[in-house]
């Protein structure tokens, strides 16, 4: 009889604990389709981007600034390059649309960039830096991480005309 209160107990436990994950996975879900992302308000280079002019960085879920997962979604011009910086967060990058040349490395070396098409994927490890660059197309790239994000460049002179960037959030 012991044996069979400590189990109707688990199962009652187990129960509370799939009604608690349901509940909470359906304040998070979201679903959007390409036309209503391209519907979502855009922003300059926002927090976790490199703060390049020219970039637009529209928010897909959660909030780079604050504790907790987040995807943001940004579209680089044609002839954009950013120079070599850090985030503190670990992230991952899927490319979407354009070519997007990324390298690992403190310094902007073009002989470390790797052409990344639509449907590739790279890794932002926390603290690692790494540079990237658009050619003669646009691309836009979708990056997720656990924030709170930021960015900071390897190079002073880079980080003064990127002030915003390496302001904590």
């Amino acid at each position: 009889m012991h044996t069979q209160r400590r189990i109707g107990f688990s199962c009652t436990v187990g129960l509370v604990g799939l009604v608690t994950v349901s509940a909470s996975a359906q304040e998070t879900q979201r679903r959007l389709t390409a036309a209503e992302i391209a519907g979502l308000s855009k922003g300059g280079a926002g927090a976790g981007t490199s703060g390049v002019s020219g970039i637009q960085t529209t928010i897909l879920s959660g909030d780079p600034t604050a504790s907790g997962p987040y995807t943001i979604a940004i579209r680089v011009p044609a002839h954009t390059k950013i120079a070599a910086h850090t985030h503190r967060d670990d992230r991952s990058g899927v490319v979407v649309s354009g070519n997007w040349y990324f390298g690992y490395g403190d310094k902007a070396d073009e002989s470390r960039l790797k052409v990344m098409g639509p449907g590739s994927f790279y890794t932002e490890p926390g603290n690692a830096a790494h540079f990237a660059q658009t050619r003669d197309e646009p691309a836009v790239v979708y990056i997720t991480g656990v924030g709170p994000s930021d960015t900071h460049y390897v190079d002073a002179a880079a980080a003064r005309r990127h002030p915003q960037s390496n302001a904590k959030p």
